[in-house]
């Protein structure tokens, strides 16, 4: 496994691995009929991409402000826009006027892709006693 990144680079990496570790990436492989070395990689990217998009989302989170942030974690929890005006006191419309900046930042549409992009997010805290 001296080349885990594909030819991508001039120089040779090697990475060293636990024996358990190692068996499960060339049993994978094998199910798979890719050599490890090509699995390794793409699993390696794969996690490399994942780590990024976690990274950016947080990103995006720290740049909404308080209230977004409260209004987000609510709609993440279910809550409708009257739900959420009744609970921070505040009307529906200011509550359709922080999404819409949340949606904005985060570059997404609608609240269910909102849901989707913060779905592995623990809101629970919000829901018994919402930020001020």
């Amino acid at each position: 496994m001296a080349d885990l990144l594909g030819g991508h680079v001039s120089s040779k990496r090697t990475f060293h691995f636990d024996e358990r570790l190692i068996e499960s990436l060339q049993d994978l492989a094998q199910r798979e009929q890719r050599s490890t070395e090509e699995l390794a990689a793409s699993l390696l990217t794969q996690a490399i991409q994942q780590r990024q998009a976690v990274d950016a989302r947080q990103q995006d989170w720290w740049s909404l402000s308080p209230r977004e942030q409260e209004v987000a974690a609510l709609v993440c929890l279910n809550y409708t826009n009257r739900q959420i005006a009744s609970l921070l006191s505040i009307s529906p419309e200011t509550v359709k006027s922080h999404v819409r900046n949340v949606l904005y930042k985060f570059n997404l549409h609608n609240k269910q892709e909102l849901k989707q992009a913060l779905e592995e997010w623990d809101f629970s805290a919000w829901a018994s006693s919402p930020h001020p």
